[in-house]
């Protein structure tokens, strides 16, 4: 066989073997690209919205995407802290809470920052806490809210960043109105009037704020009012939501139609204790509302709520008295991963409207009789 047709046969081999090497190669490349974009789209975004071991009515979310651990608010009082500690170390491994929000100055969301004793902690001093953002605005000169601010810049002594809710959407001193929490998510500072105006509502110098993973949005209005909602609707480009904290742990002066008829809410999450007497004795009036119920209904029927007070009444003093409390839902975990959003609680999936104690002391809207 002559030297021309070896060459050509030996060229041919290794065009074979190139091309081969090469399709590997890129297949290689894409599946690591795929398995890349599954890891990030796995990762996703988890809401915990905490019962908080005892009767009390009070926030506190923990947020997780990544790396990265967020905790907005902590109530309901400093009694709390041991229960969201033991709650925050199944996922804090690193003993570092890269965001802390702190929507006002209200007891039932502030209580687990301030702390009391060597037995109640302030939350302050047993993370790290890296950025923390709170509200421009108080009225408040309680004890509680002054234990706050010690243990508050007490952390920034120790490292920690301080930026109230203002700088943060005006980009002052370093603070952004945008903060990227992993891979596709965001946080995002919204702008409230009240951060630069006085209300006599403590509840309107809530910290407002959502999370952005690509088309899907998750908003959080701490206590903002009726007020509040008018203009956090009209100063923001609001999207529909995927999540809604409820405003006011499901009070009839928030969640308002106004807000409502622009989110769009898919799932509501109401962080009270359902029938809880702390601040009425009039149950119409008591978390959750029959006004919150119904106007939410509009939009969602998936409805959650994390605890229920047990109720017994006296007759001698022709009033209610309030002798426990106990899960409904329990913790409410929302995670969105996979282009999906579900919910998963620690007792139960059971949706409000389907509880019995919703079926005692509140009435179906004609939009879930269906």
């Amino acid at each position: 066989m002559k030297m021309s047709v070896w060459k050509t046969i030996l060229f041919s081999l290794l065009a074979v073997i190139v091309g081969f090497c090469i399709t590997f190669v890129v297949a290689d490349v894409v599946a690591q690209s795929n398995l890349k974009t599954d890891y990030q789209k796995s990762v996703g975004v988890q809401f915990h919205f905490l019962e908080l071991g005892n009767k009390y009515t009070g926030d506190c979310i923990y947020i997780k995407s990544g790396d990265t651990d967020i905790i907005v608010d902590a109530g309901s009082r400093s009694d709390s802290v041991s229960t969201i500690k033991s709650y925050l170390d199944n996922y804090v491994l690193d003993g570092k809470i890269e965001y802390a929000i702190i929507t006002h100055a209200d007891r039932d969301h502030i209580a687990g920052f301030a702390g009391t004793t060597a037995e109640n902690s302030s939350l302050f001093d047993l993370y790290e806490f890296e950025t923390i953002i709170d509200f421009p605005l108080t009225n408040s000169n309680t004890d509680t809210y002054h234990k706050y601010i010690e243990k508050r810049d007490a952390e920034v002594r120790q490292g920690a960043t301080h930026y109230n809710a203002l700088q943060c959407y005006n980009e002052e001193n370093g603070a952004k109105r945008k903060y990227e929490i992993s891979q596709g998510v965001e946080l995002e500072i919204l702008y409230n009037y009240y951060y630069e105006n006085k209300s006599s509502d403590e509840n309107n110098y809530s910290v407002c704020f959502m999370i952005n993973q690509e088309d899907k949005h998750f908003l959080f209005t701490g206590d903002l009012e009726e007020k509040g909602e008018e203009y956090l609707v009209q100063k923001n480009s609001l999207p529909e939501v995927e999540l809604f904290k409820a405003g006011h742990h499901g009070s009839k002066t928030s969640n308002n139609d106004i807000l409502l008829n622009v989110i769009k809410p898919k799932i509501v999450a109401v962080t009270c204790s359902a029938g809880s007497i702390e601040y009425t004795q009039n149950l119409d009036n008591t978390f959750p509302t029959q006004l919150m119920i119904d106007r939410v209904a509009k939009y969602t029927d998936k409805v959650y709520v994390t605890t229920e007070a047990i109720l017994e009444y006296d007759e001698s003093k022709n009033e209610y008295k309030q002798v426990g409390y106990k899960p409904m839902n329990g913790n409410i975990v929302v995670t969105s991963a996979f282009g999906e959003v579900k919910v998963e609680c620690s007792n139960n999936n059971i949706l409000l409207k389907d509880t019995e104690w919703f079926k005692e002391y509140r009435t179906m809207p004609n939009e879930w009789k269906n």
